[in-house]
């Protein structure tokens, strides 16, 4: 029986066709090539595929939804490369970038919107421009949900900690 499943996972790509069967399998995670080095560009395209999706405490899958960190997680994590679940686990994550070093893909880290001394939210840097940079996040605001906004803002430049580089 164990056997009969292994070969059906073997040929059920050659019907179904390559990408039905990841998706079949994985619900989209896992679609880049471990062995490819990593493009920014793919990162930012693959996290704005769930634009839109529902915002949802403790949730890191997109029929759920995702909050913060469990979106920056979902994305990061495609890429095999793993990052914490917690946005208050980033807060040592690496050293800080300086605003023009800032890259598309890398994490930006803030303070939490309610407790200014603890780190509370993270994003994902989808336009590059220092301090005036946008980035794709799972916002508990009033759009609640995976938004673009501007890291110039009044509601993200106060909160503002660091950035930080995750792509090898």
């Amino acid at each position: 029986m164990i056997r009969s499943f292994q070969l059906l996972l073997l040929i059920t790509p050659f019907f179904m066709g390559i990408s039905e069967f990841r998706e079949t399998l994985s619900s989209g995670q896992n679609e880049w090539n471990h062995f490819e080095e990593i493009d920014r560009e793919n990162v930012l395209a693959y996290a704005k595929k769930f634009l839109g999706t529902p915002y949802c405490y403790a949730c890191s899958e997109p029929a759920k939804g995702f909050d913060c960190s469990g979106f920056v997680n979902f994305v990061f994590k495609n890429f095999n490369i793993n990052l914490p679940r917690n946005s208050r686990d980033f807060e040592d994550l690496g050293p800080a970038l300086k605003p023009e070093e800032f890259k598309v893909g890398d994490v930006l880290v803030f303070y939490g919107f309610r407790d200014s001394k603890n780190i509370g939210h993270v994003g994902i840097i989808s336009e590059a421009n220092g301090m005036n940079s946008k980035f794709i996040h799972a916002s508990s605001g009033k759009k609640q949900g995976v938004i673009i906004s501007e890291l110039s803002s009044a509601a993200y430049s106060k909160r503002f900690y660091k950035c930080i580089n995750v792509i090898p």
